[in-house]
């Protein structure tokens, strides 16, 4: 913008740049040379930084190397004296404004300036104005200080004027230390240089680097900043080069590739490219994939639970390793944006990591109970057999692995069906467990469809267990088959669907509503089990909230999710559109449109939806949920909260609900009385975070347990008691040698 022609030989153009991000001393170097190349000077405001602990907090959910910040606030206070310095070195490139509150930080950059008065000070109205009476009379040189304040309605600036008070509220403020009595003057002023240069390590001892965020327990995810070009020029190569390759999936029994007819498996967002084929599995092969694993699981049941877990933690330093392949796979096969990509299989390497800390804990020795004098009692868990594992498309990876190193954690083996839309990076991610330790005879792969390859497994006579995945009407046809059978009662773990809601009261504010409510409902094409479905809104917000959501929707580019500018993808097939244009077309003529994208003319070889909005009376009025990016919206009344609550758990679902609001109250209430599995206060209510948000419904939408929780692992196992009579080889001696005192 600053480099267009129309604002030539104008000095108004403003930056302003956060001193507490460690790239703001490149960035003034950068923003002098363009202002040169310009031939006219930047407006550059120097601030220390406004939401640092969001910073940290996006550092430690994106699993990234670092955090973009300093950790201490007086490492913040150099950097900011040394950005200041620079600013004052450039004077024909910038017009310098120092935002500060801070007597030492403001005295200094007096001193560096010297004679000069080509800049200002700014603050805060209502704030410093003893500080700044210094500074704009008498003594203080008449130095120009500009004073700024936020302008909109109360509810608007409340959560400004709550995040200004949190900052200065903070013990490391300056604000707050002037007004302490207590605090020895020389502290208060003291200088920062002096105070790093004496800490004996620079970063905050009690906030972990990102991939240290879960302590010895586990290590966080390897993520990627797709902001820093650093790290995506190398993975774009990467992709590429992995797109380049053919890729195969055939079905693995014992380890030896299965040979049969190869099918080309397609790229939902252009059907003409293909990215790879698959040879289906048959009967002949489920039928002896499970008796090689039912001959397995005894030893892999017996090996040591370290034993078990180490090969696990490989498989996600394995997956790590492989990441761009992995991504690539999830672009191409199951039409997943880039970010989406990334956090796919930060999601796998998240569960496999997690279940061989749960293993280590729960299943490497017994545990021993409490009883009378003279037993032993123990309680051990072990593996049920052999488990079928049968995933979605939607996370062909993440949960593929999931199911997948839960089971064999337990000490099962695994037959494993992927969804027969994403049989490539299933049978990726089984060759990397392969790799990784997992013995061939223990966990088999056989791709193919339900009633080929699916049905036949439930039905056999060695399952152990089933963990599916998938809708509701296919989790009680396994449910039946798993009853009618004969022999032992085999445990279901299914996770379905959801008729996810999102309620939104008054006091939300709605510029975070529209966004979560963007990303919950059309981030992935709306193709996930926790995505909102029907978004509640209070009539005193509604009107102004609905017109921002269609602004925002406008605002969605939909086509190839190999491109960074993608918000929505592709649908996974032709089916999945068909359902979604029907269900359109019943919305339509049954209620009004807020909203519809539109798809461009690259979106014409895919299976693309254009995601869209309508506005309904009632969640009754959907009979099923609908799997893809379409939003509906119900107006309530404040005093008809019950009958919404009400509506919600009607439906039968529970998997997850969000819920917008700033009263504790209301959120206590609301959170107290819906049954669901999964809620989310004031924020979006889609990726749930392994070991940190265990995910699983309950009602319609699943059997429990929560996946990515401390005890889905149990569900996977039996219990086997152990009680020993130890009188009865010739007493308790260590209760009769002991010591009286």
């Amino acid at each position: 913008m600053f480099r267009d022609g129309a604002l030539k030989g104008w000095e108004g153009f403003g930056l302003a740049v956060q001193a507490y991000q460690k790239r703001a001393y490149p960035l003034v170097e950068w923003l002098a040379e363009l202002a040169r190349s310009r031939g006219r000077r930047l407006m550059l405001r120097l601030v220390k930084g406004a939401y640092w602990d969001s910073e940290i907090k996006l550092g430690q959910e994106g699993g990234h190397a670092d955090y973009t910040v300093f950790t201490r606030k007086a490492s913040t206070d150099v950097a900011y004296i040394a950005c200041a310095r620079r600013v004052l070195s450039h004077a024909d490139a910038f017009y310098a404004q120092f935002a500060t509150h801070n007597a030492h930080t403001l005295a200094t950059i007096v001193e560096l300036a010297g004679a000069r008065r080509d800049y200002e000070f700014q603050r805060l109205h209502g704030m410093g104005e003893a500080l700044y009476e210094q500074v704009v009379g008498g003594d203080g040189g008449r130095r120009a200080v500009r004073i700024y304040a936020p302008v909109g309605s109360h509810e608007d600036l409340l959560p400004y004027l709550v995040r200004r008070l949190l900052e200065n509220g903070a013990n490391t403020s300056f604000v707050n230390r002037i007004v302490d009595e207590q605090a020895p003057v020389d502290d208060i002023i003291a200088d920062p240089v002096a105070k790093v240069r004496a800490l004996e390590t620079k970063r905050h001892p009690r906030i972990p680097a990102p991939p240290d965020l879960y302590g010895p327990q586990r290590r966080n995810s390897r993520g990627i900043d797709i902001t820093d070009h650093r790290e995506l020029a190398p993975l774009d190569r990467q992709m590429d080069a992995a797109l380049a390759r053919t890729w195969h999936a055939a079905p693995l029994v014992a380890g030896e590739h299965q040979a049969g007819e190869a099918q080309p498996v397609r790229d939902p967002a252009d059907r003409q490219r293909q990215v790879g084929t698959v040879v289906t599995a048959d009967a002949g092969q489920a039928a002896r994939a499970m008796a090689s694993a039912a001959a397995a699981a005894p030893g892999w049941d017996a090996a040591d639970a370290a034993v078990r877990a180490a090969a696990l933690e490989r498989t996600a330093d394995l997956m790590e390793r492989d990441m761009p392949a992995l991504m690539a796979l999830a672009v191409r096969e199951a039409g997943k944006t880039v970010l989406d990509a990334v956090a796919e299989v930060r999601e796998a390497v998240d569960f496999c990591r997690y279940y061989a800390g749960r293993c280590r804990e729960d299943f490497a020795a017994p545990l021993t109970l409490p009883g009378p004098t003279g037993e032993r009692n123990e309680l051990a868990l072990h593996g049920r057999g052999v488990f079928v594992c049968i995933s979605p498309w939607n996370f062909p990876l993440a949960i593929f692995t999931g199911q997948v190193s839960a089971a064999l954690a337990a000490g099962n083996a695994v037959v494993a069906k992927p969804a027969e839309q994403t049989p490539l990076i299933a049978h990726h991610a089984v060759t990397l467990m392969h790799e990784a330790g997992v013995p061939v005879e223990v966990l088999h792969l056989l791709p193919g469809d339900g009633p080929t390859v699916g049905a036949p497994l439930v039905e056999h006579a060695q399952v152990g267990g089933v963990a599916f995945t998938g809708s509701t009407e296919t989790a009680r046809a396994i449910y039946r088959t798993l009853a009618a059978k004969s022999g032992p009662i085999v445990p279901l773990i299914a996770e379905t669907g959801g008729q996810n809601a999102m309620i939104v009261d008054s006091s939300a504010l709605p510029e975070q509503v529209v966004t979560d409510t963007i990303a919950s409902a059309f981030q992935s094409a709306g193709q996930r089990c926790s995505a909102l479905r029907v978004l509640y809104l209070q009539s005193d917000i509604a009107e102004k909230t609905i017109a921002m959501l269609a602004g925002a929707m406008a605002e969605l580019a939909i086509g190839d999710p190999a491109l960074l500018g993608t918000d929505v993808g592709p649908v996974i097939d032709t089916a999945a559109l068909e359902m979604l244009e029907a269900h359109a077309a019943r919305m339509e003529r049954e209620s009004r449109l807020i909203h519809r994208c539109t798809l461009g003319a690259e979106c014409a070889a895919g299976t693309f939806f254009a995601p869209r909005a309508f506005e309904i009376e009632s969640i009754a009025q959907l009979e099923r949920e609908v799997f893809g990016p379409i939003l509906h919206v119900i107006r309530f009344d404040a005093d008809d909260l019950d009958r919404v609550i009400d509506d919600i758990n009607a439906t039968g679902y529970g998997l997850t609900v969000g819920l917008h609001s700033r009263i504790d109250t209301t959120v206590e209430y609301v959170h107290a009385r819906l049954k669901v599995g999964n809620a989310y206060v004031n924020r979006n209510q889609i990726g749930a975070v392994v070991g940190v948000q265990p995910f699983g419904g309950e009602g319609l939408s699943g059997t429990g347990p929560k996946a990515g929780g401390p005890r889905y692992l149990h569900r996977f196992a039996t219990e086997r008691s152990l009680c020993v009579n130890t009188t009865a080889q010739g007493g308790n001696a260590s209760l009769m040698s002991m010591d009286e005192s």
